[in-house]
């Protein structure tokens, strides 16, 4: 059940158009799922507005659309991060409405859209190679119900390419900055913007770069005021955090 499904519910039961027991019924229903090889949670939507998110590295194909098909019996939508060929094979077959998101590594599967909330959310890349990343966060926002403008391969090394995109920029709530090899992208853009500006560092880059790490640090040590920073190469959770936040700023 969806938090618009429990308001309607109880809207209805208000009328007196349902009985007391059936309401009982509809929130008694256990909050997850046990499937032995994972406790699926049916509640996430409730509490957190969009459905349990299931994480692709590490399951078998079999398990990855055993879970997406408890998720759907009670929502109308699921996002799987992260999947392989096997993976993604195995779901589009099993789901006629699943779509592969090959670049950004993600099947979703939708039964009724979200209604589009007012408000953009930009997803900026410093480059081509890490759109990998970028694209699982413009899926994750998108899923979850948000605009999504996409302003891709802007990095420093050609500070012109952004300046000349900062009108779409400064339209944005909330922005995604995604880059790599010395992170220095996200500070910049804070320094253009009045908004939040959620840095994601990649691992991508040459030896010093240490598989993200020294993006990351410098992301952290940012200039650059209104930055906070995600995990490396987690496109998913700054898409995520920037749904939310833009969902305060519809609301």
């Amino acid at each position: 059940m969806t938090t618009s499904e429990a308001a309607k519910l109880l809207e209805r039961f208000r009328a007196g158009e349902v009985s007391q027991a059936e309401v009982l019924r509809a929130f008694q229903g256990a909050p997850l799922v046990d499937l032995g090889f994972a406790q699926v949670d049916t509640h996430r939507d409730l509490r957190n507005g969009f459905p349990e998110v299931i994480f692709g590295s590490g399951k078998t194909p079999a398990q990855v659309a055993a879970i997406a098909k408890t998720v759907l019996t009670r929502n109308h939508r699921v996002l799987i991060t992260r999947v392989n060929e096997a993976q993604a094979k195995l779901v589009k077959r099993k789901f006629k409405a699943a779509t592969h998101h090959e670049t950004a590594r993600c099947v979703f599967i939708e039964k009724k859209p979200l209604p589009k909330r007012p408000g953009i959310v930009a997803i900026v890349s410093a480059g081509t190679s890490d759109l990998a990343v970028a694209e699982e966060a413009a899926v994750t926002a998108e899923a979850m119900g948000n605009n999504i403008q996409r302003i891709y391969d802007v990095g420093v090394a050609g500070l012109h390419r952004l300046l000349n995109r900062v009108d779409d920029l400064r339209k944005a709530n909330v922005l995604v900055v995604v880059a790599g090899m010395e992170g220095a992208l996200p500070s910049v853009v804070a320094g253009l913007v009045s908004r939040p500006v959620i840095a994601v560092p990649t691992s991508i880059g040459y030896g010093a770069n240490f598989g993200g790490l020294a993006a990351l640090l410098g992301m952290l040590t940012s200039c650059g005021s209104g930055v906070t920073v995600v995990n490396i190469d987690n496109g998913f959770g700054a898409g995520y955090a920037a749904s939310q936040i833009n969902s305060l700023a519809a609301g």
